[in-house]
């Protein structure tokens, strides 16, 4: 691992959480941290510690999609039901991966839980929780970096609520 500070995408996530008082150490790759098993085995971690930051939309008022972003636990997958309870929205689907560049300002593989091109709704899985140390994407794909889940649910204003769905059954 390597500092990575100089790309535009990565300045925007360390200039965000600097505004609320945070200090961010991004960490670069040379192979890609695309995926949560990718990124565990990079950094060393466990699956679960690892952030994925999941894009969905639901209609907006004025016709325009309204973007929510999902923190998720590495091994989870998004309930979309429960989502949609949770959120008050009926007609949600995940984004697009246009659509998900569009409203965070990222490309898929480095969004990031803030730091979006425009205010989001943030839901947090409550089983990044008992990590000490919980590691997401910083806004490239080959950067990641490491916060308390504590510190990472006010740097994304995140409302934390239990939307993985259950694990499937082993026959």
């Amino acid at each position: 691992m390597r500092e990575q500070t100089d790309h535009p995408a990565v300045r925007r996530v360390i200039d965000a959480a600097a505004r609320k008082g945070v200090v961010l150490d991004v960490q670069a790759f040379e192979e890609s941290t695309h995926t949560a098993e990718e990124a565990a085995a990079a950094i060393g971690c466990e699956l679960g510690q690892i952030v994925k930051s999941l894009v969905f939309v639901a209609p907006g008022k004025d016709g325009a999609l309204d973007g929510i972003v999902c923190l998720m636990s590495g091994p989870n997958r998004v309930d979309v039901a429960r989502l949609a309870l949770i959120t008050g929205e009926r007609d949600i689907r995940r984004a697009s991966a246009r659509e998900a560049n569009e409203l965070t300002g990222f490309v898929i593989g480095g969004i990031p839980p803030f730091g979006h091109a425009r205010p989001l709704r943030v839901i947090m899985d409550p089983d990044l929780g008992p990590f000490q140390t919980v590691w997401a994407a910083a806004g490239i794909p080959t950067a990641v970096f490491g916060v308390a889940p504590a510190v990472l649910r006010t740097l994304a204003n995140a409302h934390v609520a239990p939307l993985a769905s259950a694990p499937e059954a082993v026959a």
